[in-house]
């Protein structure tokens, strides 16, 4: 309603100050309203239910001898006498207070001031909010939250621990048998455990309660793999590219172990030969909510009609199987020189062709 037709409709001052008192009662929150000598010129009955006081006893009084001065709290001085006739109005103002009859509470406080046209005394709408329990809410939650990270920090320590006895047990096993078929298996597997344990060391150490980081995280993983399968014995070199992007801790898990297989692979099959100049390049690519993961390496490449990534067998298998449940797709693609192998999400080419 425009201020001119409100006019009009309430000329009378009975009947605005009677739909003035109707507006603060229909008001949920605590309502006040004070004179500029902060007396109660009107209180809201949610007023009166929330802090058990009565009419009589509070309209006309000064706020601060209210309730037997149960309002005469420093923090609201500062906001009633310094901040409002500085501001003219404040909101989200928090005050903390022992009531007689309530016990410790936290009030959020929304004040106002309010002028007239023809000279009356500024009023102040002093609006209360009770955010106690909210308050204590939030920090059961947040105490929960911390326990929680205590015990997944637990449960990854006792995972990593676990992980490297089945290591250790395999690696064990792989030297006392004879044929050298189950040795090659075994030593497959122990390498296999290794690199789980070396995708869980990795998300541990970001945080994986969060969205997780994938460059700085593959970063991390491919030195760690470069340390415990390349060494210093064989002239190789993995890094990672890319910029941006970053993904759940389960999607991340399946991308490392992805990267972990395929970098395997790259090892085992691309440099039969002592080539001096050997290579290997995880790359990340991210468009939109999509991406692209692809290792590539510059070993024999497919010689003689062969691919030296091989299309079967157990790796190929974990790839294939990881890259389903993430919605993408694997290509291989080998030429006279390296092999890349691309884990495509399943809408990125047709994105990217759209964005063109």
């Amino acid at each position: 309603m425009h201020s001119t037709a409100f006019r009009e409709q309430f000329t009378d001052v009975t009947d605005a100050c009677a739909l003035a008192q109707g507006i603060v009662d229909t008001v949920r929150e605590p309502v006040l309203v004070l004179d500029k000598e902060l007396r109660v010129v009107a209180a809201s009955r949610s007023f009166y239910s929330a802090f058990k006081v009565s009419p009589e006893h509070t309209q006309g009084r000064h706020l601060y001898a209210l309730g037997d001065g149960q309002w005469d709290i420093p923090k609201l001085r500062e906001l009633l006498e310094k901040i409002i006739p500085q501001h003219g109005v404040m909101e989200g103002y928090e005050v903390e207070h022992e009531f007689p009859d309530l016990g410790h509470r936290r009030i959020c406080l929304n004040a106002r001031q309010v002028f007239y046209e023809h000279g009356a005394g500024a009023t102040i709408l002093l609006g209360m909010e009770d955010v106690t329990e909210r308050h204590a809410l939030e920090r059961e939650k947040d105490g929960l939250l911390r326990q929680k990270d205590v015990l997944l920090d637990e449960l990854q320590h006792r995972i990593s621990n676990s992980l490297q006895i089945i290591a250790s047990i395999i690696l064990m096993k792989a030297k006392t048998v004879d044929s050298e078929e189950t040795r090659a298996y075994l030593q497959d597997a122990h390498k296999r455990v290794m690199s789980v344990a070396a995708v869980q060391r990795q998300l541990h150490g970001t945080g994986a309660s969060g969205p997780i980081e994938m460059v700085p995280y593959l970063s991390r993983l491919c030195e760690t793999l470069a340390t415990s399968m390349i060494g210093d014995t064989r002239p190789i070199s993995l890094k990672v590219v890319g910029e941006g992007g970053s993904a759940t801790s389960r999607q991340a898990e399946s991308l490392g172990l992805i990267v972990t297989e395929l970098v395997m692979n790259a090892l085992k099959h691309a440099f039969p030969d002592d080539k001096i100049d050997c290579r290997i390049s995880v790359a990340y690519e991210v468009h939109g909510t999509n991406w692209k993961l692809s290792v590539a390496d510059n070993g024999v490449g497919k010689p003689d009609g062969v691919f030296a990534q091989s299309k079967t067998g157990l790796g190929t298998g974990i790839v294939k199987a990881l890259a389903q449940q993430l919605g993408a797709t694997v290509e291989t693609v080998a030429g006279l020189v390296g092999t890349t192998v691309a884990i495509t999400h399943a809408t990125f080419a047709t994105d990217a062709v759209h964005a063109a």
